[in-house]
C-alpha cells in the first residue's frame, strides 16, 4: 500500500493547536513583567530561611497524613501555611512556614488554595 501524503488527502486532523496557555496570569508574563515579590525567592534571606524550615522539620513533610522523610532537600519546599500575596510581613514570618515535599505541595495544596480562591 502507498503513501497518503502529497495524493491530494486532506489533513483529517484540522489546524495545529497552539500551545496552552497557563490560566495564571503571572505565570504568563515574562520574567521582567512578574510581580516585584517573586525577586524575593532568588535571595540569600530566602535561602537561608527556606533552608532554616527544612532542618527544623527534619527534612520530613509536615502535611497531615504525609509525613514523607526527603534526603534530597531540592524535593522540600518551604510553604507559606497563608498565603502571602506579596505581603512582605506574611513572606518573610518564619511562623507562616512548614516544610512540605515537593508532591504534597504541588498537588493538594495547590488545589486547596486554588479553590478557596472561588469561595
Amino acid at each position: 500500500m502507498g503513501k497518503l501524503a502529497g495524493r491530494g488527502m486532506p489533513s483529517r486532523l484540522g489546524r495545529p493547536v497552539s500551545r496552552l496557555v497557563s490560566k495564571r496570569p503571572e505565570a504568563a508574563k515574562p520574567e521582567g513583567q512578574r510581580n516585584a515579590w517573586h525577586k524575593w525567592y532568588n535571595t540569600t534571606r530566602w535561602r537561608k530561611l527556606r533552608w532554616s524550615v527544612i532542618e527544623a522539620a527534619n527534612f520530613t513533610c509536615q502535611r497531615l497524613g504525609c509525613g514523607r522523610i526527603e534526603a534530597d532537600t531540592s524535593k522540600l519546599v518551604a510553604d507559606h501555611v497563608k498565603p502571602h500575596r506579596g505581603d512582605a510581613a506574611l513572606f518573610w514570618d518564619r511562623k507562616n512556614l512548614k516544610c512540605l515535599c515537593q508532591s504534597c505541595h504541588s498537588g493538594a495544596k495547590q488545589r486547596e488554595e486554588a479553590a478557596a480562591r472561588w469561595l
